[in-house]
């Protein structure tokens, strides 16, 4: 399978602190790929680079064998959809409006939604599953209508990564569920997915390989069996990990038996 992104010996700095220290690994076209490590461990960083918004300080990033960092910017705009964590909406804007905003680099002069922009949007917003809420105001909505919603507008982009900064941040169990069920939709639709992950249960069943990121040792790069194992993640996060079965512990959670 041939490789989408690709990180080579890249590393990046702010001023004399080395926040990402020779990355060096490639994901695959049709991979779902979680992203963890501890906080400040540079996985925001290294999706900022992933989405051409931070140039390396060495080493270089490709993007389906083109280096990122010499593309123009809205060509990578149409390729390449980074979720934050956080978006600022200043202005009382519908979630019709929001998602609209992913258009944004097909749009000419005026700006103004044609026929194919608009089916881009409604099959955005259909994926995404928040029809029912295009006429609502954005700021009013719920944390896990808003990281739906968030989504829509980088699926509006049609980008061939779409790139998701911990979207379960800050919502509760039942609403990271949905998440994960969208994020599997999402992949079977044939969705290139490269996500942070803060709560390593819910990758299990949903993300097919996982890149461990962490000031403490080297980059990995594994399936998920081979990754979320007690001897690799205590040395990653420096605490002491007991022996989980992070599949057993996210069925138990939703009170299932397995």
């Amino acid at each position: 399978m041939s490789a989408l992104l690709n990180f080579e010996q890249t590393s990046f700095s702010f001023g004399d602190r080395t926040v990402i220290d020779r990355a060096d690994f490639s994901i695959s076209k049709g991979a779902c790929t979680a992203l963890i490590g501890p906080n400040g461990g540079g996985k925001t960083t290294l999706l900022r680079l992933a989405a051409g918004l931070l140039r390396a300080s060495a080493g270089r990033v490709l993007f389906e064998g083109a280096e990122i960092c010499e593309m123009p910017r809205r060509e990578i705009a149409t390729r390449i959809a980074l979720v934050p964590q956080q978006l600022d909406v200043p202005f009382p804007f519908t979630v019709q409006q929001v998602v609209e905003q992913g258009r944004t680099p097909y749009l000419g002069m005026w700006g103004v939604l044609k026929v194919r922009d608009r089916e881009a949007v409604e099959r955005a917003i259909y994926l995404s599953d928040v029809g029912k809420l295009r006429n609502r105001i954005f700021n009013e909505l719920s944390g896990g209508e808003r990281q739906r919603v968030k989504i829509a507008l980088g699926l509006a982009q049609e980008p061939h990564l779409l790139l998701l900064d911990e979207p379960t941040q800050n919502l509760d169990f039942g609403r990271q569920i949905e998440l994960m069920t969208l994020i599997r939709a999402l992949r079977a639709d044939g969705i290139n997915i490269f996500a942070a992950v803060h709560d390593l249960a819910l990758i299990p069943g949903t993300f097919d390989s996982v890149v461990l990121i962490s000031p403490y040792e080297r980059i990995r790069l594994g399936a998920p069996e081979h990754i979320l194992r007690s001897e690799i993640l205590e040395l990653a996060f420096q605490c002491p990990s007991p022996n989980w079965n992070f599949e057993s512990e996210v069925y138990a959670r939703k009170g299932i038996a397995l």
